[in-house]
């Protein structure tokens, strides 16, 4: 996976470089101040698989300036453009450096954020929950160590955002009914499947997270972040690493399909492949260590709102 990975940043640097020549072929000329390429989600986690969708935005340096958003709108749009010609889909939740939302100067960023944090509802905490798994990849690293500074200092002493990241990050627990049986799909195309990326991958990722933030970790990778816990900390239950590789495997290994010459998974473990005894083994066992996470995080929830009474 970390050389899957090192493709797409390779892919991410070289899409760059030549939308800043088409920008000065263009007649737009270089760009008129420092900028930083990130990526969240996936990517941000170094967990991409073969195929993936976008999920990138901008830092610009300085303050907002009428010359400096149009050159970068531009930008912005073209980049977006060209890694979706390479086969990089556009997010349907349009996280993307075309998005005005997530291009923006560093002063603009830290009064968004300033905003989302200042916010309880799902909506604002899901985007600051998104922009924790931030990865520089391309352009001026300082600013990403800046905007990660300031991302980081509006969790510190502040319970009621912490309660409010808890409620998103339960979200999603394992997908196990009450005699521990794993729980397929039921209807549709992938009945008898079972959904890897939100039954097991996302419950692992959504609760490692969550206790790598409480820590103050900057590491993104959900494997780097668990390896920094299981030194430092040691409160996550044991097998928690075997669980995310076996999520990890179970991601690559699901079927995919091809549209128009792009590659698509459909993140289901189809019916004949739960027949394997050993994978059905594994699946269950990792499901078990994502429902006692979920019970953990649930005690803390009902822990911080009992305070806030």
């Amino acid at each position: 996976m970390l050389r899957v990975n090192a493709m797409h940043d390779a892919i991410a640097e070289a899409a760059v470089v030549l939308s800043e020549a088409q920008m000065i072929e263009a007649g737009h000329g270089p760009p008129p101040c420092a900028y930083s390429f990130i990526v969240f989600g996936s990517a941000g986690r170094k967990e991409t698989t073969l195929w993936s969708d976008q999920d990138n935005g901008l830092i610009i340096e300085g303050e907002p300036e009428e010359a400096k958003e149009k050159y970068f709108e531009e930008f912005g749009i073209r980049l977006s453009l060209m890694l979706a010609d390479t086969g990089y889909e556009k997010c349907e939740g349009r996280v993307m450096v075309s998005e005005p939302m997530w291009r923006k100067t560093l002063t603009e960023w830290k009064e968004q954020i300033e905003g989302w944090r200042t916010q309880f509802e799902w909506e604002p905490i899901r985007y600051l929950i998104i922009c924790s798994d931030m990865r520089h990849v391309a352009g001026d690293r300082s600013l990403s160590e800046q905007w990660l500074d300031f991302y980081h200092e509006g969790f510190i002493d502040n319970p009621k955002l912490w309660a409010a990241v808890l409620r998103n990050t339960v979200r999603h627990k394992a997908t196990l009914n009450l005699l521990g049986q794993v729980l397929t799909e039921r209807f549709g195309e992938n009945a008898g499947g079972f959904d890897v990326k939100y039954g097991l991958y996302i419950p692992l990722v959504n609760g490692v997270r969550y206790f790598a933030l409480q820590h103050g970790i900057r590491k993104t990778s959900t494997l780097e972040r668990l390896e920094i816990l299981s030194k430092e900390y040691q409160h996550l239950p044991e097998g928690v690493r075997s669980a995310f590789l076996t999520a990890l495997k179970m991601r690559v290994n699901t079927p995919y399909s091809e549209y128009d010459g792009l590659l698509s998974g459909s993140d289901f473990a189809s019916e004949n492949e739960l027949k394997d005894r050993r994978l059905m083994s594994e699946l269950r066992d990792s499901l078990l260590l994502v429902r006692r996470i979920h019970r953990v995080l649930q005690r803390q929830l009902r822990s911080a709102e009992r305070r806030q009474l």
